[in-house]
């Protein structure tokens, strides 16, 4: 089971979308079969099954074992990841772009610059669990506090600075390109 999965197909999406399926997924993280899940979500045997199916024909479901019960075949399933992301990929071919937006302050190129990063990191996570090797990342999460949109600025132009400073004597033309991308936005109320 992995982590997290980027989905890119549409019909995974509209899949994993569905209310039902996506409770049964969150049921799923415990591996379970179509009579245990009707006991624990209130639906028939035969429902579950249905939705079943449909997550499975998208790979968001996976065999875990297969019971024998006298002339009965129980098959147990699990959720093939602990959660899910949708890729802009599989909502739409014309996905956000960021280099069709020269407001490089703007929310709109943060989250084309977000979608595009689920895209390609979905992406070369695939092609890497697919070859059984893993995914050199690096991520820096923090939070800051301004005092002052003069402070917030002061602070722009120092990171700036020293992101190009940095890239400037690690990089390397014949090296293998990483992107590397730094944003800030305003935390939301509810997560504070």
């Amino acid at each position: 089971m992995h982590d997290v999965e980027v989905i890119e197909d549409t019909g995974a999406a509209a899949a994993v979308l569905d209310p039902v399926r996506a409770r049964l997924l969150g049921e799923l993280a415990v591996p379970a079969s179509a009579a245990e899940l009707s006991t624990r979500v209130g639906l028939t045997r035969q429902k579950i099954n249905y939705h079943l199916k449909a997550l499975e024909a998208h790979g968001l479901v996976e065999l875990v074992e297969e019971r024998r019960h006298g002339g009965i075949t129980e098959r147990v399933l699990r959720a093939s990841a602990v959660s899910y992301v949708v890729s802009p990929a599989a909502v739409s071919a014309s996905a956000a772009d960021p280099d069709a937006n020269d407001d490089h302050l703007s929310a709109g190129y943060l989250v084309a610059l977000a979608g595009r990063l689920v895209r390609e990191v979905g992406a070369l996570a695939r092609r890497a669990d697919a070859h059984g090797k893993s995914l050199p990342t690096l991520t820096i999460d923090t939070q800051i506090g301004f005092r002052s949109a003069a402070d917030r600025a002061a602070f722009a132009d120092d990171l700036t600075a020293a992101v190009l400073e940095l890239a400037a004597r690690y990089h390397h033309d014949d090296g293998r390109p990483h992107r590397l991308v730094v944003a800030a936005h305003p935390r939301p109320e509810e997560n504070r």
